[in-house]
C-alpha cells in the first residue's frame, strides 16, 4: 500500500524543491533593473571571490593569527575577526600594516595592494583617546564578567531569552531518558519557557569602576591622562589606575590622596591594554578568567552573541523575583555606563537620524560591494534608529520627556528627543475628525509605518522618506519620526509647506511637477492610478498618488513622500454593509491590503492573457480556456502549497505541519513567480505560433481616492469617476467571494498548515491580503470540523483584541506606578472570574495619596461590566457576536498569553489559580502590608515575607483581603513597548537566494549550494548573526540541505534557526515550534533518533502552551514521533502516539474518512509490534473497511489493506492458539499469568530492526515474521503492558 506504507515517513522527507520556473523572466524593478541581470552579476560575482587567508602578526608574542578573508570584505571587518579571537582578546586600540604601511580601516580588502594568500598584517597599538579608552573598559568589563546585570527599559527582563541548551541537559542515549510515558492530558507546563537555574559564573575580579577622582583635571589631561579606574581583585587589593594616552599604569592614588603618577619600581606595574594589567596585578586572575570561560562555553555561542540589528523578543513570563536569573547584583560602574557609552558631553549618541538615513540611501549600488556595504550600512542604521524611537517613546509616553508645546491639549502635544520628532497616535487637531477622530486616527499611523515600510524596500531613486516607528505602551500609541529639514519652517506668504498632495485638509492641493516622475514609480509599483482631484474651489489637479499622499522639497533638496496611510483604497463593501444594531465601525480608515491589490493585479493579468490566447486562437474554444484558468488556478493553488508547508502525496492523515516562516520567506519571492508565471506559459504556446504576447500593454491600478469626498464637474469626469468606483468594488469582491472562501476551502481540505496563535493567524491572513476585521466573518463562515480550529482561534483573536481596546482605555492616561494594580484587576475580572466573582482592585493606599488626581475609574470594573464592554467591542469592530457563556469556555493560559503578547506584559512566572477548586487547594497567603494574592507555590511565600520586610513605603493601614485573586499588583514584573518598525529587507541577500534555488532545480547542484552559501554569509553580513531573517534562512537552508542529503549540515542550520529564533521572535513562537520540529526530524533522519525525541517533545510542550490541545497539525507530530520511538524500539509508548494521533485526527477529520482509515492500517502495525494482536486486526479490518467504502475494493489502498488484514488474521490466530497452550501448561505448574500479560512484550525483542523511517518501509512478510518469531522466542518473558487503555484511541 504505497501511500500509507509512507505515511509515517516525516513530513520533510517528501517535500519538493520549491518550483522555480526554468524560463522564468522576472519584470524589471522600479529602477529599470531586471532581477534575472542582478542574479547573473551575482552568481558571476560570487565565483570571482574566492576567501583566502592571511597571517596577523601579534606584538609582544610569537604567536600569529590566520584568518580567512574575502576580497570584497573591509579592513574593519578583519578587525573585528581580530578582537573577537581568543588570543587577541585584550586588543582593542590599533591599525593594522601591509610592508610597513598603514592600512585604512575603511577600504576593501581588494584595494590593498599585493595583499594576497599567506600575506602577513602586522598589529600595530595605537594611542588611546578617551573615547578609545571609555570602549576598552566597556570590553574589557564584558569579557572577563565584571560587567553585572542591566536593566533594560526597552527590552524587558530576559530579553533574547533562549532555552535550547536546557532541552538535552542528560545523556540522550540513557535508556530511561526519554521513553517515559507521555500524559497527553496534561495540563501545560510553563515552566518550559524558561531557562533553567545555573550556578553563578566564577569571579574574574570584584570589581571594575570609574576611581572617584575621575575625570582628570585640566593639567592633567594635558598630560595625557584620560581617565582614573578603581580595581579590586579577588585577592582583596585594591589598585588605582591611570588611563594615559599610551596605556593603561597603577598610580599612587588612594581613596583619601590624589597622586595620579606612576608607582615606582617594584610596584610599578603598566601595559597598552587593561586586561593585561589586570593578569599582571591579580595571580589568580588568569586561572580564575579560564574557569569563567568554561563557564560561558556551556551554551551554544548563538545563544549568548549579542542581539544586534534587531528588537530581542521580551518573553511575556518571566522568574520571580528571587530567581537567580533575574537576581539584581551591586555594580558601581551600572550607573556610569551612560558616561562610558556617550562621553561627558554625551555627544556620541547624539546623531542626525534623517541626514545618516537619506546619505546611506544615496550611497552606490552599481557592484556587489556596493550593494553589501550599502545595505548593512541601513540595516545597522535602521536598528539603531528603532532602539532610539523606542527608548525615547516610552520616555514620552511615561511624561518623561517636556514637550515642545505644553499649552497644548495632551494629545495635541510633540515632542523632541534624541533628534527624533515624537507625536501621540490620536487626533489631537482635528485632522481625522470626518474620519473617526482617535480611532482613525490610531489606524492611520499603523497604516502609514506600513507605508513607508513598503516604500523603502521598492527603494526608488530620487525618493525619500523619514525613518519612521509607532511605539504602543501601557494603552498610548506614540510615533517617532526622523526630523525632515523644513518640516517646521514657516511657508511664506503665497507658498505652500506641501510641494504634492493636499495642503490643510483637503482645501488646498498641491502638484509640483518636479515630484510627478517619482511619485509615478512609485504609483505603478504600488497600482495606483493616476487619477483626478478637485481642491475646495472645485479647481482639478491630476495626481499620481492618493491626495492624502504628500510630497515635501525638505530644505536639503530632497524629495520626501509622507502620510502614506491611504496607499489603497477604501473597503467600501465594509462600510456600506450594516452591521448589527447600534454597531457603526469606530472610523473610516477600512483600506484594503496591499497584498490584495497585487493578488487582484495577477489574476487580472491571468484573464488579459487567457483573452489574448483565446484572441489568437491558441485556445480553440471556451472549454480550452476554461481548462487554460484551472490549469492556472491549479498552479497558484500548488505555490500556496510550497508556500504553506508540505502537503500530503495522498490523502493521508498526515497534516501538513505549520510552516509559517517557510510561507514568509517563499512570500518574499512570490511576486515574482507569480507575475510571470502566465507570461512563461504565453511565451511557451507564443513560440509554436511563432508569435507572442505583449502583457506591456496591460495596465491595473486602483484610484486610491473614490469613496473619499472628491467631487467630479464634468460627465466625462463623472463617468471616470464611476469607472474607478466600480473597479474597487470589484476589489472588494474579489476579497469576499474569492480571497476569503478560498483561505477556508485550502484549511479544510488542508492544503495549508493551521496557525498556532494570534500572530501566525495574522500573518496569514496579511500573506493573503484579508484585513483582520473580517475575523468575525472568517469565524461565521468556518462550519465544520474540519475548520474548527480555526474559528476558535479567530474568536480567540477577537476576544484578545478586544480585551486590548477596553484595557489601553483604562490605561491611557494612568500613571505608571498604578499600572500594575489597573492590569491585575482587568486581569481578576476577566480571567480570575472563576477564583473570586466579585474581585476588588488592590490599589496601595500610599499611591492613593500621592497620585490623587489620577483617574481611577478602573476600580469600577466587574467581570459583568467588562464582558459587556468587549462585547461592544467585537460587535463594532468585527460585527461578530459571542456566544452565551463564551467566558466560561477560555482557555486561561492561552488567552493570558495573547493578551500579554498584545500589551506587552511580562508576568511573574507562578502556578495561577482561575477556578475556586484549584484556589481551595492551597492556604490563601496573607500579609499586612497588601491584599492577598493568588496562591502561590511555597517557593512563592518566602518571597513575599522578604518583599514586605524591605517595602519602604508606610502602607500598614491597607485593608486586609482574605478573598483571594489569581493576579495581584506584584504579579507584573515589567511592560515593553510595541513596536512596529519601516525597516527593509535585503534584496541583494534574496536575489542570492533564489539564484540558488533556480540552480538546484535546475540541477547545478555545485553552483547552487556555492550560491546559497553566499547568501547565507550575505544574510549574515547585513543583517548580523542573531535576526529573523537569518533565523529564516537557516531554516530554508536546513531544509534544502536535506533534500541534498546532506543530513549533518540540514541538522546544524536548523539547530541555529530554532535557537535565533527563540530569541529573536519568541521562545514559544510559532515559527520556533517548527524549527525544533525540523530539527527532529533531520536528527531522525541522521540516526539520532534519542536526542530527536527530546527535541520533538518539547515542540509538542510549547504547542500545548500556544494553542492548547488538538490542533490539527499536530497529528503529523506525533505519528513523526510514534516513528521515532519504533525505531529505539519503545513498541508500547509508540503505540499509545499512533492511537492519540488517531483520537485527534477522528475528532478533526471525522472517523469515515481516508485520514483516518490511514492512520488505523499504522496503528494496526504498531499494535502488531506491541504483540496486541487481536487489536491489530480490528484496526486493520477498519482500516480496510474506511477505504473499500470510499476508494472502492480496487483501490491499491484498499487492496494492500485486505492482505495486511489476511496476514494478520492468520498471525492473530497463531498467536491465540499459543497463548492458550502456554495458559495450559503454567495451569498445570500453579501459576496464573493473564493472557494479556502473556501476550504484551516485544519492547526489546525482535529479529527485525524498525527502519529508522518506520516500520511501513519494510514488507508484510517480514513485519508478520517479526511478530510470529517474537512471539516464539518470548517464552516466560514478562513486560509492562498498555497501562491505561482509556487513552488509546478508536473503538478498542
Amino acid at each position: 500500500m504505497a501511500d500509507a506504507s509512507q505515511a509515517t515517513t516525516p513530513a520533510v522527507e517528501g517535500s519538493p524543491v520549491p518550483e522555480v520556473p526554468e524560463t522564468q523572466t522576472p519584470p524589471a524593478d522600479v529602477n529599470g533593473t531586471t532581477e534575472q541581470e542582478q542574479t547573473e552579476e551575482g552568481a558571476e560575482q560570487a565565483l570571482e571571490d574566492q576567501p583566502f587567508v592571511v597571517t596577523i602578526v601579534l606584538p609582544h608574542t610569537t604567536e600569529t593569527l590566520d584568518i580567512p578573508v574575502s576580497p570584497m570584505e573591509q579592513i574593519h571587518e578583519i578587525r573585528q575577526s581580530i578582537i573577537e579571537h581568543p588570543i587577541a582578546i585584550e586588543f582593542s586600540c590599533f591599525h593594522l600594516e601591509f610592508n610597513g604601511k598603514k592600512i585604512n580601516d575603511f577600504i576593501q580588502v581588494s584595494d590593498v595592494e599585493g595583499l594576497e594568500n599567506g600575506s602577513q598584517l602586522h598589529l600595530v597599538e595605537d594611542p588611546y583617546t578617551e573615547k578609545e579608552a571609555r570602549i576598552h573598559l566597556i570590553r574589557i568589563r564584558e569579557l572577563i564578567g565584571a560587567s553585572g546585570d542591566r536593566t533594560d527599559t526597552v527590552h524587558g527582563v530576559l530579553a533574547g531569552v533562549s532555552v535550547h541548551d536546557d532541552i538535552v541537559v542528560e545523556n540522550p542515549d540513557a535508556p530511561e531518558a526519554e521513553i517515559k510515558e507521555y500524559d497527553f492530558q496534561a495540563p501545560a507546563d510553563l515552566a518550559i519557557l524558561l531557562p533553567k537555574e545555573t550556578g553563578p559564573a566564577p569571579k574574574t575580579i570584584k570589581s571594575i569602576s570609574l576611581s572617584p577622582w575621575n575625570p582628570p583635571p585640566a593639567y592633567w589631561r594635558q598630560k595625557g591622562h584620560l581617565l582614573y579606574l578603581v580595581v579590586q581583585t579577588n585577592e582583596g587589593e585594591q589598585h588605582h589606575v591611570t588611563a594615559h594616552a599610551g596605556g593603561f599604569f597603577v598610580n599612587r592614588c588612594s581613596n583619601a590622596k590624589f597622586d595620579p603618577l606612576p608607582k615606582p619600581a617594584p610596584k610599578d606595574c603598566a601595559s597598552h591594554s587593561l586586561f593585561t594589567l589586570i593578569k599582571k596585578l591579580s595571580p589568580s586572575f588568569e586561572e580564575s578568567f579560564k574557569k569563567f570561560q568554561e563557564f560561558s562555553s556551556q551554551k551554544d555561542p548563538l545563544a549568548t552573541f549579542q542581539v544586534g540589528n534587531t528588537f530581542p523578543s521580551a518573553p511575556w513570563l518571566v522568574p520571580d523575583n528571587n530567581s537567580s536569573l533575574t537576581a539584581h547584583e551591586a555594580d558601581p560602574t551600572r550607573s556610569q555606563e551612560t558616561y562610558l557609552l556617550g562621553g561627558a558631553e554625551n555627544v556620541d549618541s547624539l546623531r542626525d537620524w534623517n541626514e545618516e538615513f537619506q546619505s546611506a540611501k544615496e550611497l552606490p549600488k552599481e557592484t556587489i560591494q556596493d550593494r553589501v556595504f550599502r545595505e548593512r550600512l541601513l540595516a545597522k542604521l535602521f536598528a539603531d534608529y528603532t532602539d532610539a524611537a523606542a527608548r525615547g517613546g516610552v520616555l514620552v509616553a511615561r511624561g518623561e520627556v517636556a514637550p515642545l508645546n505644553p499649552t497644548e491639549d495632551k494629545d495635541a502635544q510633540i515632542f523632541v528627543y534624541n533628534n527624533i520628532f515624537f507625536s501621540f497616535g490620536a487626533d489631537g487637531v482635528g485632522t481625522f475628525t470626518s474620519e473617526g477622530g482617535d480611532e482613525a486616527a490610531r489606524v492611520a499611523t499603523g497604516k502609514d509605518v506600513l507605508g513607508v515600510k513598503l516604500v523603502n524596500q521598492l527603494d526608488i531613486d530620487g525618493l525619500y522618506t523619514p525613518g519612521t516607528v509607532v511605539i504602543d505602551y501601557l494603552g498610548k500609541r506614540i510615533v517617532g519620526q526622523s526630523i525632515v529639514p523644513g518640516i517646521f519652517k514657516q511657508p511664506e506668504a503665497g507658498e505652500n509647506q506641501i510641494h504634492y498632495g493636499a495642503v490643510d485638509g483637503k482645501d488646498i492641493v498641491a502638484a509640483d511637477e518636479r515630484f510627478a516622475p517619482s511619485f509615478e514609480k512609485l504609483a505603478t509599483a504600488l497600482r495606483v492610478k493616476k487619477h483626478a482631484v478637485w481642491d475646495k474651489e472645485n479647481k482639478r489637479h491630476d495626481l499620481e498618488a492618493s491626495v492624502e499622499m504628500k510630497g515635501l522639497l525638505g530644505t536639503d533638496g530632497r524629495k520626501y513622500v509622507l502620510d502614506l496611510y491611504r496607499i489603497t483604497p477604501l473597503d467600501i463593501a465594509w462600510m456600506e454593509e450594516s452591521g448589527p444594531e447600534g454597531a457603526e465601525y469606530p472610523h473610516r480608515m477600512t483600506v484594503l491590503r496591499p497584498e490584495l491589490v497585487e493578488a487582484l493585479a495577477k489574476q487580472k493579468t491571468r484573464e488579459y492573457v487567457q483573452a489574448e490566447l483565446l484572441k489568437r486562437g491558441i485556445i480553440k474554444n471556451p472549454e480550452e480556456k476554461k481548462e487554460g484558468e484551472e490549469a492556472t488556478e491549479e498552479a497558484k493553488t500548488e505555490e500556496t502549497k510550497t508556500e504553506e508547508g508540505e502537503k500530503s502525496e495522498e490523502p493521508k492523515a498526515e497534516e501538513p505541519k505549520a510552516e509559517e516562516p517557510k510561507a514568509e520567506e517563499t512570500e518574499k519571492t512570490e511576486e515574482a513567480a507569480e507575475s510571470t508565471e502566465v507570461a512563461e506559459k504565453k511565451d511557451d504556446e507564443a513560440a509554436k505560433e511563432d508569435e507572442r504576447i505583449d502583457i506591456s500593454n496591460f495596465k491595473f491600478a486602483l484610484n486610491p481616492d473614490v469613496f473619499s469626498g472628491q467631487v467630479p464637474q464634468t460627465e466625462e469626469e463623472k463617468a471616470e469617476m464611476a469607472q474607478d468606483e466600480q473597479d474597487v468594488r470589484d476589489a472588494c469582491t474579489y476579497l469576499r467571494d474569492s480571497v476569503i472562501p478560498a483561505l477556508l476551502n485550502d484549511l479544510k481540505e488542508s492544503d495549508i498548515s493551521f496557525p498556532m496563535d494570534g500572530r501566525s493567524l495574522t500573518r496569514l491572513l496579511h500573506r493573503r491580503g484579508i484585513n483582520m476585521r473580517y475575523l468575525g466573518k472568517l469565524a461565521t463562515l468556518s462550519e465544520g470540523t474540519r475548520v474548527e480550529c480555526f474559528r476558535e482561534l479567530c474568536v480567540r483573536e477577537m476576544i484578545a483584541r478586544a480585551f486590548k481596546h477596553v484595557a489601553a482605555k483604562y490605561l491611557r492616561y494612568l500613571p505608571l506606578p498604578l499600572t500594575s494594580a489597573c492590569l491585575a484587576h482587568l486581569l481578576n475580572c476577566f480571567l480570575g472570574f472563576g477564583l473570586n466573582s466579585s474581585p476588588v482592585a488592590e490599589v496601595d493606599e500610599e499611591l492613593r495619596k500621592v497620585f490623587s488626581d489620577a483617574d481611577y475609574s478602573f476600580e469600577k470594573v466587574t467581570p459583568e461590566s467588562l464582558r459587556e464592554a468587549m462585547q461592544q467591542e467585537i460587535l463594532h469592530r468585527f460585527r461578530f457576536t459571542l456566544e452565551d457563556g463564551w467566558f466560561n469556555q477560555l482557555h486561561h493560559v492561552q488567552m493570558l498569553r495573547e493578551v500579554s503578547q498584545k500589551l506587552g506584559l511580562q508576568i511573574q512566572n507562578k502556578k495561577y489559580a482561575f477556578v475556586a477548586i484549584e484556589g481551595e487547594a492551597e492556604p490563601v497567603v496573607e500579609k499586612p502590608a497588601a491584599p492577598a494574592p493568588a496562591p502561590v507555590e511555597d517557593g512563592n511565600k518566602k518571597k513575599k515575607k522578604k518583599k514586605a520586610a524591605r517595602e519602604a513605603s508606610p502602607v500598614a493601614a491597607a485593608p486586609v483581603v482574605t478573598v483571594p485573586h489569581t493576579f495581584s499588583p506584584d504579579d507584573f514584573v515589567n511592560v515593553v513597548p510595541i513596536v512596529k518598525d519601516s525597516t527593509p529587507r535585503s534584496a541583494l541577500a534574496e536575489e542570492a537566494l533564489e539564484a540558488g534555488r533556480l540552480s538546484i532545480y535546475q540541477n547545478q547542484k555545485k553552483l547552487g549550494e556555492d550560491l546559497l552559501l553566499e547568501s547565507l554569509s550575505l544574510h549574515e553580513q547585513i543583517y548580523g548573526l542573531v535576526h529573523p531573517e537569518v533565523a529564516q534562512m537557516y531554516h530554508t537552508l536546513s531544509q534544502l540541505y536535506y533534500q541534498l542529503g546532506q543530513k549533518d549540515a540540514a541538522v546544524e542550520l536548523s539547530r541555529k534557526a530554532a535557537i535565533v529564533a527563540e530569541r529573536t521572535v519568541g521562545v514559544d513562537s510559532a515559527e520556533t515550534v517548527l524549527n525544533y520540529l525540523n530539527l527532529s526530524l533531520f536528527l531522525h533522519q541522521r540516526g539520532d533518533s534519542k536526542e530527536a525525541l527530546l527535541y520533538a517533545r518539547h515542540a509538542l510542550d510549547l504547542w500545548k502552551v500556544i494553542y492548547g490541545p488538538d490542533h490539527p497539525d499536530t497529528i503529523t507530530t506525533m505519528n513523526n514521533y510514534a516513528v521515532m520511538l519504533q525505531s529505539i524500539k519503545a513498541y508500547h509508548e509508540s503505540r499509545r502516539w499512533f492511537e492519540e494521533s488517531l483520537r485527534v485526527c477522528n475528532k478533526v477529520f471525522g472517523e469515515q474518512t481516508v485520514h483516518s482509515a490511514t492512520l488505523l492500517f499504522q496503528l494496526a502495525q504498531a499494535l502488531a509490534l506491541d504483540q496486541d494482536a487481536k487489536k491489530a486486526v480490528d484496526r486493520m479490518r477498519e482500516s480496510y473497511n474506511i477505504f473499500k467504502t470510499l476508494l472502492g475494493p480496487e483501490d491499491k489502498n484498499t487492496k494492500e489493506a485486505e492482505h495486511w488484514l489476511t496476514q494478520l488474521t492468520h498471525n492473530a490466530v497463531s498467536v491465540a492458539k499459543a497463548t492458550k497452550e502456554l495458559q495450559a501448561r503454567r495451569a498445570k505448574g500453579g501459576l496464573g499469568f493473564s493472557p494479556r500479560n502473556a501476550t504484551a512484550g516485544a519492547a526489546g525483542i525482535g529479529s527485525v530492526v524498525p527502519s529508522a523511517v518506520g516500520v511501513d518501509n519494510r514488507n508484510i512478510d517480514e513485519l508478520v515474521k517479526f511478530v510470529e518469531n517474537s512471539e516464539k522466542k518470548k517464552g516466560g518473558k514478562k513486560s509492562k503492558g498498555p497501562s491505561n487503555p482509556k487513552k488509546r484511541g478508536g473503538n478498542a
